[in-house]
């Protein structure tokens, strides 16, 4: 009998703190860090040879009831080079990127799992590229959309991200006026700097 109550008891705990740390309204901070693999999809005429690129910045996760608003900013180097007739243009893309992120969190005690998505706001601040072949330049535009889905794991204070981030609006390139959306998949590593 008393092993059936200690039982219950520990039982009864466990709940109490699993369901707490889902219910109470939370705010947390911190920095992430990572690299990206950007896609831009071929038309037939070029040929794009995808590049890793990196991303740093910070990021905030507003939760309770077990869903998160994560808003993040962080600076970004999305690279390709694209070939038109054995010609290789190396291009690169440097943005301010804002994911606007809603999502679900699961877990307790320290460990836990996220799952979300949402739109997000790319301001390019540079371009690199060859500027010897304009016939294979990609013209980025100054403000891009995108859409990203992801899952991360939370052990403590450190989590580790992945994402598909599928690109909203078309980009040209070429003297043909081709056009093509960015893409790419990006792997981070955050730190929690601090929890309310």
């Amino acid at each position: 009998m008393k092993k059936l109550i200690l039982l219950s008891l520990s039982i009864f705990l466990l709940s109490v703190g699993v369901s707490k740390a889902q219910v109470i309204p939370s705010f947390s901070f911190g920095l992430k860090g990572g690299l990206n693999y950007s896609t831009f999809p071929s038309n037939g005429v070029f040929n794009n040879d995808n590049k890793a690129g990196y991303q740093a910045g910070a990021w905030a996760r507003i939760g309770g009831l077990g869903l998160i608003f994560q808003p993040e900013l962080y600076y970004t180097n999305k690279s390709v080079t694209v070939n038109n007739g054995g010609v290789s243009n190396k291009q690169s893309f440097k943005s301010f990127d804002v994911p606007l992120l809603v999502g679900a969190k699961v877990g307790a005690l320290g460990l836990g799992g996220r799952f979300y998505g949402g739109p997000v706001l790319s301001f390019t601040t540079g371009r690199d590229r060859d500027a010897f072949n304009d016939a294979t330049a990609l013209r980025y535009k100054d403000a891009n959309y995108a859409i990203q889905v992801g899952a991360g794991v939370d052990i403590s204070s450190l989590s580790i991200d992945l994402r598909y981030e599928g690109g909203l609006n078309k980009i040209a390139y070429g003297n043909d006026n081709s056009h093509t959306r960015v893409s790419l998949f990006s792997l981070a590593v955050a730190y929690k700097l601090f929890s309310l």
